[in-house]
C-alpha cells in the first residue's frame, strides 16, 4: 500500500517489536515525530524526550544492554546528529545493538552546506557496523529492516540510518512483513548478500574444538578470562558457568565480562589488568593455559602484550575474526559465538579437578583489612548498597575511580546488571544508561554510581528522571577532583595536580531539588545508610552526595605498558 515515508518508519519499528524510543526532535525529523500524534503511534511506542541528544544515545544503549533488545534513538540533522557521536562510539566499542535514526536536509539540499546539514554517515562510518543514507522512499522499509538485522546479528553493534527529509514527506510502497520472515524476504536477503552481511553466526570448526580439548587435557594450571562477548551472546552464560565448573579453573574477568560469572562464585578471582585483583593478575602470569572467551585483550587488560600470560598457551574464542591476534598473539583460536563454542566443548569436556592450582591462586583473593576511617569510604558506600538493595539491582556507572570501586565491591550476578562504558570510557554515560535501564526494567531498582566530575557532564538528564518519574538513585562519589586522573598524578606525575581539582559548584543536593528530586548528603557510613534507605523508599529520583577523601585510590594498580604483576599499588 502507499504510505508516507515517516509512517513507513513507524510501521517498521512496530515490525521489530519496538515499544520504546529515546530522542530529541528538530526540523528535519519533524515528519517522523508528527506520526506520534497524526496516526497515534504514541500509543504504541513510548518516546522518552531527553534533555540532550547524547543523553538519548546513552539511554538507548543502556536500554539495549539491560534488556537484550535493540535500542532505538531519534535525532535531527546537523548538531542533533553530531551530538549522538559520543554515544554511537560508546555503543560500538562495547558491542551494544542500537539503531540510530536521523534525518538530513532534503535531497536537493544535500552537499550545499545547507542549514544544519552534516555528512553524518561519513562521520560515523568508523564507529558503526554499517550506516545508510536513504534517498528513495521505496527503499526505506528494507533499509530499516536491514539495519535492525545487522545491529543484532553476529557481534552486535550500532547502525545509523540517515533519511533525507523529503523521503519522510512523500509516499512509497509499504507491505507489512513479519519479523520472522525478514531473513527469507527476497529483496532484504539480496540487500544483505550485497553488503556481505551474514545473519547466521559462523559455525565453529570441529577440529579447532578438538585442539582445545587436547590443550585442556595437557594443562595443569588453566585459567579462563571472560569478556563482554559472553554477555552479548544470548544464552551463553549458563553454558559458560557449566564450562568453568567442569574445567575447575580460576576465572578472571574484563570490565565488560561483569555478570558472566557471579561475583561470589568460588572460582571467580575478579578483574584482570590495570586494576585487576592480585589473584587474577598472578593467575594470568602463572597459568599454563589461558582460555579467553569473548574479549579483546585491550591495553587495560594486556598492558604489555609481549609478556601477557607469558607462561601459557593462549586460546582465544571470539565471534569476530578481526579480533584474533590483533592485540595479543595466540597459540590457538576458535571462531564462533560464545554460546555455540561452549556448548560444543561442554558436550565432550570431562570433569576436571585442579585442586593444587586453586589452592595456590584462590587464597590471593583475600582482601586486605581496611584501615579505620572516620570519613566515608568507597567500600562502605558500595557494601551498603549491596546490603540494602535487592539482589537484582541494576548498576550503571560513569568512568573513573567510582567505576573501578563499583566493579570491585558490588558483585554482579547476571548479564545486564552492570552497565558501564568499558571500551570508550565515556564520562557522562551513566545517567542516560540508567534511564534506559529503568525504562526497560520498571520493576527493578536502578542505581547510578558516578563521580562529581562525570556527573557534571550530563546532570541535566535529571530533568528526564523527574519528568518520567523514574526512581533512579544517583550516588555521587564526591572527592572534589577528577579522581582517576589525580591518582595518576599522585603516583606517576610527582603530585603535579594540573587542572584536576574541582573546587567549584554546583551544590548537588540543591541541584537535585532544583529538578524536583530529593537530595541527601552523607559524610559517614551511618549517614549514607540512612540516606540510601530513604532513597529506596522514596518512589522518585534521588541524589546522594557522598563526601569521600580526595586522595582515596583504587587498589590495586599496574602502570600502563608494564607486566600485570608489577603493581604500583597493591
Amino acid at each position: 500500500m502507499l504510505m508516507r515515508g515517516s509512517q513507513i518508519v513507524m510501521e517498521c519499528l512496530l515490525e521489530q517489536g519496538v515499544d520504546t524510543v529515546f530522542g530529541y526532535p528538530g526540523g528535519t525529523i519533524l515528519n517522523i515525530y508528527d506520526e506520534f500524534e497524526l496516526h497515534g503511534y504514541g500509543e504504541k511506542i513510548h518516546h522518552y524526550l531527553t534533555a540532550h541528544e547524547q543523553g538519548a544515545s546513552h539511554a538507548a544503549d543502556g536500554y539495549a544492554r539491560a534488556t537484550g533488545k535493540v535500542g532505538v534513538c531519534f535525532a535531527t540533522s546537523g548538531p542533533g546528529a553530531t551530538n549522538l557521536v559520543t554515544g554511537i562510539a560508546t555503543a560500538y566499542y562495547d558491542s551494544s545493538p542500537v539503531v540510530f535514526i536521523t534525518c538530513n536536509v532534503s535531497e536537493n539540499l544535500i552537499g550545499k552546506d545547507s542549514f544544519q546539514e552534516v555528512d553524518i554517515t561519513g562521520i560515523t562510518m568508523p564507529i558503526t557496523k554499517c550506516n545508510f543514507l536513504v534517498k528513495d522512499v521505496n527503499e526505506l522499509a528494507d533499509v530499516i529492516r536491514e539495519a535492525f538485522a545487522i545491529a543484532r546479528s553476529g557481534r552486535p553493534g550500532p547502525v545509523l540510518v540517515d533519511i533525507a527529509k523529503n523521503v519522510t514527506a512523500i509516499q512509497g510502497e509499504y507491505e507489512y512483513l513479519p519479523l520472522a520472515e525478514h531473513a527469507n524476504h527476497g529483496r532484504l536477503a539480496t540487500l544483505l548478500r550485497r553488503s556481505n552481511r551474514d545473519l547466521k553466526n559462523p559455525e565453529p570448526n570441529r577440529e579447532d574444538i578438538d585442539k582445545l580439548l587436547e590443550l585442556i587435557a595437557q594443562s595443569q594450571r588453566p585459567m579462563v578470562l571472560v569478556g563482554g562477548g559472553v554477555i552479548r551472546s544470548k544464552g551463553a552464560v549458563p553454558e559458560f558457568r557449566r564450562f568453568i565448573e567442569t574445567l575447575d579453573a580460576p576465572v578472571g574477568s574484563t570490565i565488560m565480562g561483569g555478570g558472566a560469572c557471579p561475583g561470589n562464585h568460588p572460582l571467580f578471582t575478579g578483574m584482570v589488568g590495570m586494576h585487576g585483583s592480585h589473584a587474577s593478575n598472578m593467575a594470568t602470569a602463572e597459568c599454563d593455559l589461558l582460555i579467553a572467551v569473548g574479549c579483546r585483550f585491550s591495553d587495560r587488560v594486556a598492558l604489555q602484550p609481549d609478556t601477557f600470560a607469558s607462561q601459557a598457551k593462549i586460546v582465544h574464542i571470539d565471534i569476530d575474526r578481526s579480533e584474533i591476534d590483533k592485540n595479543v598473539l595466540t597459540d590457538h583460536h576458535i571462531i564462533g559465538s560464545a554460546k555455540r563454542v561452549l556448548a560444543l566443548l561442554n558436550e565432550r569436556l570431562p570433569q576436571y579437578s585442579h585442586s593444587a592450582w586453586k589452592e595456590h591462586i584462590l587464597p590471593l583473593r583475600e582482601p586486605s583489612v581496611p584501615r579505620e576511617s572516620e570519613t566515608l569510604t568507597p567500600k562502605q558506600v558500595l557494601e551498603t548498597i549491596r546490603k540494602l538493595a535487592p539482589w537484582d539491582t541494576i548498576v550503571a556507572t560513569d568512568v573513573g575511580q567510582h567505576q573501578m570501586w563499583s566493579i570491585q565491591h558490588f558483585h554482579f550476578d547476571y548479564p545486564g546488571q552492570l552497565l558501564t562504558s568499558g571500551g570508550f570510557g565515556t564520562m557522562g554515560f551513566g545517567l542516560g544508561a540508567a534511564i534506559g535501564a529503568k525504562a526497560g526494567n520498571p520493576d527493578k531498582v536502578v542505581v547510578h554510581c558516578t563521580g562529581d566530575g562525570c556527573f557534571r557532564m550530563n546532570c541535566h538528564e535529571l530533568a528526564t528522571v523527574e519528568h518520567y518519574n523514574l526512581p533512579i538513585i544517583t550516588v555521587i562519589f564526591d572527592n572534589r577532583t577528577l579522581g582517576m586522573v589525580r591518582q595518576w598524578q599522585n603516583l606517576i606525575y610527582s603530585k603535579r595536580f594540573s587542572q584536576t581539582t574541582l573546587d567549584r559548584g554546583p551544590d548537588f543536593v540543591k541541584l537535585a531539588e532544583a529538578y524536583g528530586l530529593k537530595g541527601f548528603r552523607a559524610k559517614n557510613q551511618a549517614e549514607f545508610e540512612d540516606a540510601f534507605r530513604q532513597a529506596l523508599e522514596a518512589g522518585r529520583g534521588c541524589v546522594i552526595d557522598c563526601a569521600i577523601d580526595m586522595d582515596a585510590m583504587v587498589h590495586p594498580m599496574v602502570n600502563g605498558g608494564t607486566p600485570v604483576t608489577e603493581f604500583l599499588l597493591h
